[in-house]
């Protein structure tokens, strides 16, 4: 069996690799032995190819590359449910340290690690006596309403009173995401996005913004 060639090509900060295996490169003159270099040329060709047309099939659905721009809380959309179904106003966190993530409640994999990290936030901030209010904005206001941010808390033990889990418009979503440097996009049923964690202080004034590691 000729061996593997793989291009790999990104899109939107992720990784994407393409394997071709060049099955159908062998020199039609030799069923016994074939040049090797020749099928890694013709495979890798091969390889290029699939990427280019994945390229252009996935090119509407791949957002551009964002940066944050709202340097201050009060720069965000103030209006929001709560997961208890409690109207949420962004500025009445001013005066306090605000921790701020994006999740949607159907993640397997990136949320999880999203919601780990905070976790040991909070236990970051009680050994220092640290009091910080936690919120996680909802990619997918059409699937993630009160109700299942509600069960999402109920069976993850998330039941602390900082901690809020928030829907809003898709439009709100949109420009939180957009200002906060939180890249996504949705492809079927699933939300891709990358894994991001902000902090703000007291004043409201941006301060800091992480990447989760371990994706």
């Amino acid at each position: 069996m000729p061996s593997a060639v793989a291009a790999t090509t990104r899109f939107g900060g992720y990784s994407v690799v393409v394997v071709s295996r060049g099955l159908c490169c062998m020199p039609r003159n030799n069923s016994r032995r074939f040049d090797g270099g020749l099928l890694r040329h013709h495979a890798s060709r091969s390889a290029a190819i699939v990427v280019a047309i994945l390229v252009i099939t996935l090119w509407a659905a791949v957002p551009t590359p964002v940066s944050a721009s709202a340097t201050r809380l009060t720069e965000l959309p103030a209006a929001w449910l709560d997961d208890r179904g409690q109207p949420f106003d962004l500025r009445s966190m001013y005066g306090h340290t605000v921790v701020l993530s994006m999740a949607y409640a159907t993640c397997h994999r990136v949320c999880p690690l999203t919601i780990d990290y905070l976790r040991r936030l909070q236990n970051e901030f009680d050994s220092r006596g640290v009091h910080a209010e936690f919120l996680v904005i909802g990619y997918d206001p059409d699937a993630d309403d009160v109700a299942a941010w509600r069960q999402y808390r109920r069976t993850r033990h998330l039941t602390r009173s900082n901690w809020h889990f928030l829907v809003g418009a898709r439009a709100d979503v949109e420009q939180v995401a957009r200002q906060l440097g939180f890249e996504f996009w949705k492809m079927d049923q699933h939300v891709i996005h990358d894994a991001r964690v902000v902090r703000f202080d007291q004043r409201g004034v941006l301060v800091s913004s992480d990447t989760v590691s371990g994706l």
